[in-house]
Formats: structure tokens, C-alpha cells, sequence
């Protein structure tokens, strides 16, 4: 089978091992937060506490960025309403903004950005998605503990993710998703409120790809990037056969957005805390099928690609990963921070921790993650 969703999967015991035979030098931290480690599968299901009519939106086909819509709007106040810490952060004293624009291919696009409002922002700080996530769920959250620390937060759902026209997890280009991500971040260094501040990418999962890819793309343009899990190469041992490679490449010419790429339940691999693995059924919004056959074959050859380009990585980097990520390879992490040709750079691995470290952690594993973070913008920041 081929597992080019996250093409870094490989088993949790390889990865202790790795991690444990070959020790991280120099800057490297090691954080020994602890947690749970039961894992459950998620089912989606149907809420028997919501009404017959916010059931039918559920049932809805999500292809449309109509449907995506209608439902975010639709359970927008059940979502703020779950527990989960990240929805339980405030705020207040903040500016939060919700925009849809047209870019330069004619893709009407969602954009939110959070601003402080008591005092002149240190920074900004523009976010790249996961694979099938949107910037409306949990990173609201994220955004609102970063805001409130004094960065002015932006982020888009790709097209094709989220509130974003375009089908549903359908990527037909890579290097296209990466551009649309540069054209929208531009815009907001340009806006006179916010020219001459310090820039940084942040980008979780695939978004840590965006986020490389965006750097590469712009060399100088950054003041730095903090990668939580971030898909950046396949390891060694989980390239697939060459055969199989070219199979999926000529699948994806014929039927570009089949969904046909089998894959593994990864929600157990990226979720440790059971209880928070239930309420990813809340967000209605996520692309939650098999990956489209063009898709699979843009994230793979992304991925080859930075692999080969990680000595060009350049600016202040800070990666942080879970030791026992199933998801994508910390030890791709671990490669990243050695050679990468960043003067600054820092690598924090997490005992125990999953690939969500923001969203499926427990609570103190969360606020450790944000606390790093923080503590690292604030560090690089005037």
C-alpha cells in the first residue's frame, strides 16, 4: 500500500530507536512531558444532542466550498463551545478578522488574521496548514494565545481546504498552493500597518512544507519558521517501490481527482489524548476521505524535493516534533536540524508526544508546545 498521505509513516518503536541509538548534539532539548498513551480509533459520528436540521448539513457533500460554508457557519458556535484548552483561550483585548478575497488565478479565498489591540504588535506571524485542516478549528486558539502574547496572527485555508473555493482536498500543484500562500502573505507584509515588523512562517504537518517551500521560494524574506511536525522528506526506509511510484503517477494523469490512494486511520497515530480525538468529529469542515490521486503525487514529489533542499534552508528555524509522532518521522526532524544551513537553529523533541502537538496532546503538553513557541518568537522578536 502506498502511505503517500504523510509519506514519512513509520512504526513508533523504529522511531525510539533511532531517536534513542543516535543522541541530538548541541542545541538540541529534549522535553519530558508526560501523558497517556491508550489509543482508540475515532468514528464519525452522529451527534444525538444537536437538531434534525444541523444533522442534514452534516450529511452533506463537502466537494463544494457552498457545503463547507453552510456547515462552518452552521456549528461555528458548537465548535467554540467543545472542550478542548485551545478553545478555552481568550479573546480578549483582540482584533480577529474574517475576509474572503479573489487571487490572481480568479480563486475566491478565506483569510482570518488576530491583532492586539493595547499595544503595537512585536512581529508577524503567517500560519500554513495541515493536509485536510482549515485555520477556523483548533488554530483559533493557537492564534488567540499567540495574539495575546503581541503577534498579529494570519492565516488562509488553501484552495481547495476549508472556506476556500476549490474541490475538496484536491491539490493540482504543489508549487501553485505554495505560490497562493506567498501572493496572500505579501499582501499583508505590504499593508502599511504592518511593513517593517519581523516576519515569521509557522506551519504544522504539511504546512511545514508550505512554510519551506515558501522560504525557499524567498530566501531573505523571512525573520524565521517554527515547523511543528512538519513534512519535509520521506525517511529512507519508507520510499515506496519505484514500480508502485510510477503506477500512482499514471493512476493520477487519467484520474487526477479520484479518491483512491489508500491509507492507514492515522488519527490514532496523530491524537494521544483519547477524549480529543472525539471532537475532531466537530470539525465539519476538514477533508476526511482518501487522498485524490493528483494530491498524493503532489505531496510526494514535494516532499522529495525539500528532502534534497534541506542544506538550503537558511533562516532562524525552530522544529519541534513528538517522539512518538506516527504521522510524519521525527528523525526527518532530526535531519532537518542537521542540515539545515541556518546559524540558528533549535530542535525540541517531546517524550511520549504524538504528531498534534498543539491539538492532541494533554492539556500540559499543549501549553508546554505554546510556551516553547512563544518563548522562541519572543526571543527573535525586537
Amino acid at each position: 500500500m502506498l502511505l503517500l498521505l504523510v509519506p514519512c509513516l513509520s512504526s513508533a518503536k523504529n522511531q525510539h530507536e533511532q531517536l534513542h541509538n543516535n543522541p541530538i548534539e548541541a542545541k538540541v532539548k529534549t522535553s519530558s512531558l508526560r501523558g497517556k498513551k491508550k489509543a482508540t480509533m475515532l468514528r464519525f459520528e452522529k451527534f444525538p444532542w444537536i437538531s434534525q436540521e444541523l444533522q442534514k448539513i452534516m450529511d452533506t457533500n463537502m466537494q463544494e466550498v457552498g457545503a463547507r460554508r453552510l456547515a462552518r457557519e452552521a456549528f461555528k458556535d458548537i465548535q467554540l463551545s467543545i472542550d478542548h484548552i485551545l478553545f478555552k483561550i481568550p479573546s480578549d483585548g483582540l482584533t480577529m478578522k474574517e475576509s474572503y478575497e479573489v487571487n490572481s488565478k480568479g480563486l475566491e479565498y478565506f483569510s482570518k488574521s488576530w491583532v492586539p489591540q493595547t499595544s503595537p504588535p512585536k512581529a508577524v506571524v503567517c500560519y500554513c496548514h495541515g493536509y485536510g485542516d482549515t485555520c477556523t478549528f483548533f488554530f483559533e486558539g493557537v492564534a488567540r494565545k499567540l495574539a495575546s502574547s503581541g503577534y498579529a496572527v494570519f492565516a488562509m485555508d488553501y484552495p481547495g481546504f476549508g472556506l476556500s473555493e476549490g474541490l475538496h482536498g484536491y491539490i493540482p500543484s504543489f508549487d501553485g498552493l505554495v505560490d497562493d500562500v506567498i501572493e496572500h502573505f505579501s499582501k499583508v507584509k505590504e499593508n502599511p500597518d504592518f511593513r517593517g515588523l519581523p516576519s515569521f512562517l509557522f506551519g504544522q504537518s504539511m504546512g511545514g512544507a508550505v512554510a519551506l517551500k515558501t522560504h525557499l521560494k524567498q530566501p531573505n524574506s523571512w525573520n524565521g519558521a517554527v515547523l511543528l511536525a512538519p513534512m519535509c522528506k520521506i525517511a529512507d526506509e519508507m520510499l515506496p517501490p519505484w514500480v508502485l511510484t510510477q503506477v500512482l503517477i499514471g493512476a493520477a494523469k487519467l484520474l487526477p481527482t479520484r479518491q483512491l490512494v489508500p491509507q492507514k486511520d492515522l488519527v490514532h497515530l496523530a491524537i494521544r489524548d483519547v477524549k480529543k480525538r472525539n471532537l475532531l468529529a466537530c470539525n465539519m469542515i476538514a477533508y476526511k476521505h482518501k487522498p485524490r490521486l493528483r494530491t498524493a503525487v503532489e505531496l510526494l514529489n514535494t516532499t522529495q524535493e525539500i528532502g534534497q533542499q534541506l542544506e538550503n534552508v537558511s533562516l532562524p528555524l525552530l522544529v519541534l516534533h513528538g517522539k512518538a509522532d506516527g504521522v510524519t518521522d521525527p528523525s526527518v526532524s532530526k535531519e532537518l536540524y542537521e542540515k539545515a544551513s541556518s546559524a540558528d537553529k533549535e530542535l525540541i523533541l517531546y517524550d511520549d508526544a504524538y504528531h498534534a502537538l498543539l491539538e492532541g496532546e494533554p492539556d500540559e503538553v499543549i501549553l508546554g508546545v505554546l510556551g516553547d513557541i512563544v518563548s522562541w518568537l519572543d526571543a527573535h522578536s525586537p
